[in-house]
């Protein structure tokens, strides 16, 4: 059985990942979602855990401009690992060696070569 995308549907289609910029030997795992409208950048040899969501666009906290979408690009460093069903936040970078604890909620920057986890994301070691 086949299906017909709506010519809408065809350039959103098109349009996926052209701000996701993938290093060499990185591994994705199964049923990932990556929203990247601010630009996800993904070093060299990173590990990213099924279900691992990263999202590039928050809205602003004044209701009146809640509507405004605030883009923010997300860097996950080389040699990082993100455990299953992470979630990073716009504007975070999670530096090179990183650990990202499974089902943590990344909401701040991730030092180089420390483990972090928990909601929302705290350094548990350095390694």
């Amino acid at each position: 059985m086949s299906s017909t995308l709506q010519p809408s549907a065809r350039r959103q289609e098109a349009a996926r990942g052209l701000n996701t910029h993938v290093g060499e030997g990185v591994f994705i795992n199964a049923g990932c979602r990556f929203q990247d409208q601010g630009c996800i950048y993904i070093g060299d040899r990173a590990l990213i855990g099924h279900n691992a969501v990263i999202a590039t666009l928050n809205h602003n906290m004044d209701p009146a401009k809640r509507a405004n979408l605030l883009p923010a690009p997300v860097r996950i460093g080389e040699d990082a690992w993100l455990g299953a069903n992470v979630t990073v936040l716009p504007g975070v970078t999670i530096g090179d060696g990183a650990v990202v604890a499974a089902g943590a909620v990344v909401t701040k920057d991730v030092a180089p070569n420390t483990v972090v986890g928990g909601v929302p994301a705290k350094l548990i070691k350095k390694l």
